[in-house]
């Protein structure tokens, strides 16, 4: 069966653009078919200060892996590009944000409403962040 799946991508180092173009490809590869893909929009970096900005992306992407499948397999693509882990700090288990070469977060999959300590769908903040809603909102065809 398959699945369809919302996912951002931001990166702030390196080759912005071609960090995205990349694990939009090892996406397409590992996870499903690329169904639809956002323009790039640029923006300021959100929860830290940086004197680097993102770019910023969404796709969509069918899939016939599970939810915490897809997860594993974005998750190493993050670390194949570059990314090192989000630590969280020791008074506060929000994580703390840092420039990366390639951030990617499942927004939904399918209708799915999930809530694990890994994995929280659809993503909790993305509606408080434009840089992920703009993109988001192109491939689905939204004002």
């Amino acid at each position: 069966m398959k699945h369809h799946v919302y996912i951002a991508l931001g990166s702030n180092l390196g080759e912005r653009a071609q960090n995205i173009n990349e694990a939009i490809r090892l996406i397409g590869e590992r996870v499903g078919t690329v169904a639809d893909q956002s323009s790039l929009i640029e923006s300021e970096p959100w929860g830290f200060d940086s004197e680097n900005t993102f770019l910023n992306a969404a796709i969509h992407v069918e899939t016939t892996l599970s939810p915490h499948e897809v997860l594993a397999a974005t998750q190493k693509i993050e670390r194949e590009l570059g990314k090192s882990a989000v630590h969280a700090t020791r008074r506060s288990l929000l994580p703390v944000y840092k420039d990366r070469p390639i951030d990617i977060d499942i927004l939904l999959y399918d209708d799915l409403k999930l809530s694990e300590p890994e994995l929280t769908l659809p993503h909790p903040l993305m509606h408080e962040r434009p840089f992920v809603m703009q993109p988001l909102r192109e491939i689905l065809k939204m004002p």
